[in-house]
């Protein structure tokens, strides 16, 4: 299909008795129908179809009590995995020992942390939050869920803050740094250091132009490619990603190089 290495910087992996469930309560939050299950099977046969090498596996916790179980299920999976899963762990702002929930994660093996503001029911610069990010500033990357013209708990302008406080905090803003408010996000995030983005669940909603709007915003070293995984069809974002006629450079950075550097993870 195509001569890249590509890392899904972004899927979403839920235990099979709950894995539907929880797909569709995500297509419903977002008033979008789910391509697929949720299921780790099934995102591994989706996988193959789409030419998918590697993939980076989260989940979220909505209560605290929450953390650990999901950390555990998610580190299990990358184990089962064959060395084709990375693994983002999950915290919570409500926890009630978040130094210990992050030692476990770490000691799970897991290479970053999940956030999902709108979903987990807080700003991003709420000060619930700020202990989060002192305890993974300069140690692990944290993938924030970013934008939603519906609400204002995940946009640009809560993150910007929290970037020129924590200087050495490693932020990935998803769907390139603002779901439906691109543009508000092209205007606020680029130039921070340490801040990255990824692509995922933004395709269908723009044009190519766009893309690339984002993508020369933000630069190439520093955008990976995801599929956000239930939600889209991986060798279709394939497809259009690779319709856009970047070079060969962009592309190896893109849909490996920038995440196998961010994650530590061995390229191939």
């Amino acid at each position: 299909m195509n001569k890249y290495r590509i890392i899904d910087a972004h899927c979403h992996i839920y235990p099979d008795k709950i894995a539907e469930k929880a797909s569709l309560s995500t297509g419903k939050f977002y008033d979008i129908t789910m391509t697929y299950d949720g299921k780790v099977s099934t995102l591994k046969e989706v996988g193959e179809r789409g030419g998918i090498d590697h993939f980076i596996v989260q989940s979220v916790a909505t209560k605290p009590e929450q953390v650990s179980s999901i950390n555990r299920f998610i580190a299990q999976a990358v184990a089962e995995s064959g060395g084709k899963m990375t693994g983002l762990g999950t915290l919570h702002p409500d926890s009630p020992d978040q130094a210990a929930d992050v030692e476990e994660l770490i000691s799970l093996g897991l290479r970053g942390v999940k956030l999902h503001p709108d979903i987990q029911g807080f700003k991003i610069d709420d000060y619930r939050c700020l202990k989060i990010y002192e305890l993974c500033e300069g140690r692990l990357p944290i993938l924030f869920h970013t934008g939603d013209k519906r609400y204002d708990m995940s946009n640009p302008n809560r993150l910007v803050p929290i970037l020129e406080t924590y200087t050495d905090l490693t932020v990935i803003g998803a769907h390139f740094g603002g779901y439906s408010v691109w543009e508000d996000a092209e205007r606020e995030l680029p130039g921070f250091k340490k801040l990255f983005v990824d692509c995922s669940s933004s395709f269908f909603a723009m044009t190519d132009d766009e893309i690339r709007c984002a993508i020369n915003a933000f630069g190439t070293d520093r955008v990976l490619f995801g599929t956000d995984y239930p939600m889209w069809d991986a060798e279709a974002e394939v497809k259009r990603l690779l319709s856009l006629g970047l070079s060969h450079e962009d592309y190896e950075k893109i849909f490996h190089k920038n995440a196998e550097k961010l994650f530590g993870i061995s390229a191939n």
